[in-house]
């Protein structure tokens, strides 16, 4: 995340995620929406992304009336926040409008929930969204009045005649697939599915439609990354699987003390580093914010560098931190633990970093350590950097296996 999110927020900014759907292009008794990906629900997935932006104040799952409870019940396991369940409707407007109605009530489940300036609409079954592009949304809807995702054709666009043949194609390069999210002044996309008709609740499929017809507002449509797909079949949960595995695997964390030599090491280890991962930063301390955007992006991989007084004190700090922040993680944590001591002290730290790891394994976080013996001479840290990116290569395969 660039920047606070304060600092940038599009203003009051809320969500509505429609997850009503029966799943029957997937197949089998369990609407997609539920399915599980590496352990978890799949719309848990896409709360996560939700969660992970501050500025979007409420987020309102809408789901069919036999999956309430269900829906309640993810919400409370893997501990998701500013989330209100809403029962769907037959379709998928109606189950919108429904979302939308939430707002138009002072309090709804005895919960007051204010009326945003800006609300977000996305599939409850795309969970690859990243803050910066529904930053980018939200801020063009509020300028606009809304602000649709799109992506360009993958194949062309044809209409038969009733019996069969061919009657005519669209040219590609004029054309966009219409994806999400789609962001909207809440005023505009309320009003439109106030004054919209019932043939458009029950056969309708496109909010950008509603806004031109009944607010008069014309979208402002931004190209999407290709990230934005929808799982629609059986095979999309497979491909899920493989970009979360990808994603939580290419992120790292270099954490340090605030020693000047653990932190040129630090700094060392990013510019090694960051040609194989995605080197989310160096914090130097674990008490301070340095960490905050960090954990924020939700980073699964982690190197710690201790002191020699330390007693892997940096490393003691970090799992506490990380049980207290991915408390409902379905994924393993990985902690490669760097310490610099002195030989005849070494079997006396093997032993506490064995014993660090027994504990930390019962919240799933996987510490591995390595001992050096100094770190002094340049040299030699830099074989010890050529060494950690290998190791560091190595466990990051092992947690996309284990994952």
């Amino acid at each position: 995340m660039e920047g606070g999110a304060e600092r940038r927020s599009p203003g009051l900014c809320a969500a509505v995620l429609p997850a009503g759907g029966c799943g029957e292009r997937l197949g089998g008794s369990t609407p997609k929406q539920f399915c599980p990906v590496l352990g978890r629900p799949l719309i848990s997935h896409t709360l996560e992304a939700f969660e992970r932006v501050s500025w979007i104040q409420d987020i309102i799952v809408v789901v069919a009336l036999e999956s309430l409870d269900l829906m309640k019940a993810i919400i409370q396991k893997y501990g998701h926040k500013r989330i209100t369940v809403v029962k769907a409707g037959e379709t998928r407007h109606r189950s919108i409008f429904n979302g939308l109605k939430v707002f138009s009530e002072e309090c709804f489940a005895g919960t007051a929930i204010q009326k945003p300036e800006v609300v977000i609409i996305h599939d409850a079954v795309r969970p690859f969204v990243d803050e910066d592009f529904l930053l980018k949304m939200a801020t063009s809807a509020k300028l606009y009045g809304a602000a649709g995702a799109i992506r360009p054709l993958v194949s062309t666009v044809i209409a038969s005649t009733s019996d069969g043949y061919l009657d005519y194609s669209l040219e590609r390069a004029k054309h966009r697939a219409s994806e999400m999210p789609q962001a909207f002044q809440f005023d505009v996309i309320y009003q439109a599915y106030q004054q919209c008709t019932d043939y458009d609740l029950d056969f309708g499929t496109e909010c950008l439609h509603l806004a031109l017809q009944y607010s008069n507002t014309k979208a402002k449509l931004i190209e999407g990354p290709p990230d934005l797909w929808k799982v629609t079949y059986k095979r999309d949960l497979y491909a899920a699987e493989s970009v979360i595995k990808e994603r939580i695997s290419d992120d790292l964390c270099i954490v340090t003390n605030t020693t000047e030599e653990s932190i040129q090491f630090g700094v060392l280890l990013h510019e090694k580093l960051h040609l194989h991962f995605n080197v989310k930063g160096v914090s130097s301390n674990l008490f301070e914010n340095h960490l905050e955007n960090i954990f924020h992006e939700k980073c699964y991989s982690f190197i710690c560098i201790n002191v020699q007084e330390s007693e892997f004190e940096e490393t003691h700090k970090l799992i506490d931190l990380l049980q207290t922040i991915y408390v409902c993680s379905s994924y393993p944590l990985v902690i490669v633990s760097v310490s610099y001591d002195e030989c005849n002290s070494r079997s006396n730290k093997l032993s506490k970093i064995q014993t660090l790891a027994k504990d930390a394994r019962k919240s799933n976080i996987l510490v591995y350590g390595l001992l050096i013996n100094s770190h002094k001479d340049n040299k030699q840290c830099h074989c010890v950097c050529e060494g950690l990116t290998a190791a560091a290569a190595t466990l990051s395969l092992s947690l996309v296996i284990y994952a």
